[in-house]
């Protein structure tokens, strides 16, 4: 009875992946949501210059961006679910597959973010392209990171622990989380 008791005390104080990975979701979503209030409200205080720089944005890769994570998301679940359930085949199936979105994803922005710069949209250029850079490239910065993950819980997938496979996965979700906020007030919202 007390083994019971200690599994059900335990989940509660060891939630899927860890306290700490919360803990760095918290403090990551937190940082990008002040970084996105700080958008709208400088976008309120001049909207026709922010809408004339967003215009410059490509709405198109931006929307693929975002199907290219909400897949590799989608795939990333289905294969900790079948890491749960014991089908490797499922699992190596949904890791790969969400590690090619992953690099679709960062392959299609360094081609928006090339665009960008060769065309002399820069950090400098206004306050909106400064927005555009910083919060676009932290964001690009923690896909990287999230792939780097990804690809050792591949490679080690044969001894890794299971709380650290759900750890990389509730990392990838943020970044899915994050880029959904970042999307509209960058690119849809006028």
């Amino acid at each position: 009875m007390n083994t019971k008791f200690a599994e059900s005390d335990e989940s509660i104080w060891y939630p899927p992946g860890g306290i700490l990975i919360w803990l760095i979701v918290f403090v990551e979503v937190i940082t990008f949501c002040m970084g996105i209030g700080s958008l709208i409200f400088d976008k309120a205080q001049n909207p026709s210059g922010f809408q004339a720089m967003q215009s410059q944005l490509n709405r198109s890769f931006a929307f693929w961006n975002t199907i290219f994570l909400l897949t590799s998301g989608f795939l990333l679940a289905l294969s900790v679910y079948a890491k749960e359930k014991q089908k490797e085949p499922i699992f190596i199936f949904g890791i790969l597959g969400s590690i090619i979105f992953g690099l679709g994803f960062l392959i299609l922005k360094f081609l928006e973010f090339e665009n960008k710069w060769s065309l002399g949209f820069t950090l400098d250029l206004s306050v909106f392209f400064s927005y555009y850079w910083l919060l676009t490239g932290f964001h690009y910065l923690h896909v990287v990171v999230g792939l780097l993950i990804l690809l050792i819980v591949f490679f080690t997938r044969k001894n890794i622990k299971f709380v650290n496979i759900e750890a990389g996965a509730i990392f990838w979700h943020m970044c899915d989380l994050i880029w959904l906020i970042l999307y509209p007030a960058l690119y849809l919202i006028q």
